[in-house]
């Protein structure tokens, strides 16, 4: 995986210094240590998730917003009920602060995502709350309905780094598992991303969990937040 999705400024371990005072001493005379160390944040330090996936910041932070896939497909099928021909959905994604207007962060298919490109970057403050949702182009060419983590429990979800991968994803290594969510799930049947990052998956064909389709891999959104450097 790319480093660049993993990008931030805190350290990945504990870093810092140690002082002694005074720096020469006399036999049988000790020194005043003082100790200075820097422990690596997690995305929970620094922010507060609300299910299904509501983001509020508890302090001023960068955060870039990537899109890792999108696998809403069609099948196309003939007389004897046999598919012929699948393809790639235009799908979007969306975001919003607060209760600002939708903006738009994709639109595309999957041959349209490249998940190095951050598609959206900016500030956000404190106390802000931050949903993300999407949708995609029925065969109508009218558009689907939006599901968001403001208006649906189960199609989308909020995940951080070590959280249990959800049952309707398949398995890792499972033929129905699209090959853009690999990188970023682990073997053990977890969420594998950076300790400051936030993974979005998003169902936008169906409702019914019990349904094969439901499988929470039609937007893929991976979301990285920064601190703001002392003085900034």
């Amino acid at each position: 995986m790319s480093t660049a999705l993993h990008a931030q400024t805190d350290p990945s371990i504990p870093v810092g210094n140690l002082d002694a005072f005074p720096t020469i001493v006399q036999t049988g005379t000790h020194p005043t240590l003082t100790w200075d160390i820097e422990y690596p944040s997690t995305v929970i330090d620094v922010i507060d998730i609300i299910p299904p996936g509501t983001i509020e910041p508890k302090e001023d932070l960068y955060m870039d917003v990537r899109i890792v896939g999108t696998g809403v497909t069609r099948a196309y099928t003939n007389r004897y009920g046999q598919v012929y021909k699948t393809e790639s959905v235009v799908a979007e994604c969306w975001m919003r602060f607060n209760s600002s207007y939708w903006n738009r962060m994709f639109q595309g298919n999957l041959y349209d995502v490249n998940p190095n490109e951050v598609v959206f970057s900016s500030l956000v403050h404190d106390g802000y709350s931050i949903n993300f949702g999407g949708r995609y182009l029925e065969s109508n060419n009218h558009w689907s309905t939006f599901y968001s983590s403001e208006n649906s429990n189960t199609n989308v979800i909020a995940l951080k780094d070590g959280d249990e991968v959800p049952d309707r994803i398949p398995d890792w290594g499972a033929p129905s598992l699209e090959s853009f969510l690999v990188p970023y799930l682990g073997s053990d049947g977890k969420i594998d991303i950076g300790p400051m990052d936030v993974f979005y998956v998003m169902e936008l064909t169906h409702t019914n969990q019990n349904h094969s389709g439901f499988d929470l891999q039609d937007m893929i959104v991976l979301v990285t937040f920064r601190r703001v450097p002392a003085g900034n």
